[in-house]
């Protein structure tokens, strides 16, 4: 397989989450290219599930869409934190509850077309109340959807957000039955 050779790469802007990074790169064939890098900090998603068999989902306003979206907890990880560490800590401040089992179920890159960002998914169940206080920029409601009735959301259009369906779908085929 052809190689890409690392040369060099400049920060060309820092924000809170990201910055953003221009990579140098020789190309197989010997010419060279820039490539600009979204250095995203990693993230979880999380997949609770109630015992009465509901997904709890939060609704919030992105920017990118311009819009109210239905998606699974989510966050960034901390500085030096562990995604366990992190998912636990973000069901807590999403939803309120905490988790007895926590089961890693996999994860991928968000747009490794641009972002480095890498998200670890993981599902949620036998949920206790424990509320953690929501970051003071988050303004999100608590939806709470039976099973098939979210596979059936994910699959007609009525959720946008990659991070959730994909969470979803990893969920079903790894550990979860939706009769």
């Amino acid at each position: 397989m052809a190689q890409f050779k690392f040369l060099s790469e400049e920060k060309v802007l820092r924000a809170h989450a990201f910055d953003v990074v221009k990579l140098h790169y020789e190309l197989p064939d010997g010419r060279t290219r820039s490539y600009d890098l979204v250095d995203h900090l990693d993230a979880v998603t999380i997949v609770p599930i109630n015992q009465e068999g509901e997904v709890l989902f939060v609704k919030q306003y992105r920017v990118g869409a311009q819009d109210y979206l239905l998606e699974l907890p989510a966050g960034l990880l901390d500085e030096g934190e562990d995604p366990v560490e992190t998912a636990m800590r973000e069901l807590r401040e999403e939803t309120g509850m905490a988790a007895n089992e926590l089961v890693k179920l996999g994860g991928f890159y968000m747009t490794p077309g641009y972002s480095n960002e890498f998200m670890t998914v993981f599902l949620a169940t036998d949920l206790y109340p424990a509320p953690l206080e929501m970051d003071d920029d988050e303004f999100l409601n608590l939806i709470k959807i039976p099973l098939k009735e979210a596979y059936e959301k994910a699959r007609n259009g009525e959720i946008l957000d990659g991070k959730s369906i994909t969470s979803l779908f990893l969920a079903m085929a790894t550990v979860i039955s939706i009769e």
